[in-house]
């Protein structure tokens, strides 16, 4: 199968990317394809772990802009993770692929406490970990999430999967036919041009641990493989050398 370019990686899914066609929840042919992609990547030798959105089920700042107490909604949006989280771990595991689960809020009736030195273990031991709950925290999304996670497992790249956009425009792709892809940006770029690659947090987090980060469509079969076989594929963002 040949070597791959990274041996560690640490994957963000979004919760819309488990919805496939619907408008809500998660469809089980969206879960067994997200599967298959991450079952090919874990067939390379390559250490996963994934943080997964909860969007497909609720989105906090939505219920804030309808009155909820905003920390109140993060935390249900934590409890929506968790759910995806539990949803593909059993088509990973559906795959042959061992999984563990791992939350940041206290749910040990069904997944472990996030604890860091035993995520790196399972990692060592061939198994993908699934981090749920985000941070733990209410007012940080799952980008923050994804970007602090990679750099306390030690993840070589953060690989950003998009639904149906395959990489970082200069403009919506969906809303502009004009728009322009970037095969390679810098993170001030990106910042500065406020192009929505992630959050401003997430993304300051990457630049100053000089993490990068592979945006790209994940419903675009094989792209995964292709990132661990040096293909360009997406939008690489790092620092300038």
């Amino acid at each position: 199968m040949g070597e791959a370019r990274y041996s560690r990686v640490l994957l963000k899914v979004s919760g819309e990317s488990l919805k496939g066609s619907a408008e809500s929840g998660i469809d089980p042919d969206a879960v067994a394809y997200l599967a298959e992609e991450i079952g090919q990547m874990h067939d390379k030798g390559v250490e996963i772990g994934v943080v997964i959105g909860g969007g497909n089920i609720w989105r906090g700042e939505a219920a804030e802009s309808r009155g909820m107490d905003r920390a109140t909604a993060d935390y249900a949006g934590m409890l929506a993770t968790m759910i995806n989280a539990l949803a593909l771990q059993d088509g990973l595991e559906k795959r042959g692929v061992t999984t563990r689960t791992q939350s940041a809020l206290q749910m040990q009736a069904v997944a472990e406490p996030y604890i860091r030195r035993r995520a790196i273990r399972h990692l060592e031991k061939g198994r993908v970990v699934l981090f749920a709950a985000g941070t733990g925290n209410p007012f940080m999304t799952t980008d923050t999430a994804s970007a602090l996670r990679a750099l306390e497992i030690g993840a070589e790249v953060l690989l950003m999967a998009k639904n149906n956009v395959d990489g970082v425009y200069d403009a919506d792709p969906n809303e502009n036919p004009d728009a322009v892809r970037f095969s390679e940006l810098d993170y001030m770029e990106a910042l500065s041009r406020r192009l929505q690659v992630m959050d401003s947090t997430a993304l300051s987090l990457c630049m100053d641990n000089k993490l990068p980060i592979i945006v790209f469509d994940v419903y675009q079969s094989g792209s995964m493989a292709g990132i661990l076989s040096g293909d360009p594929v997406g939008t690489i963002i790092s620092g300038k050398e």
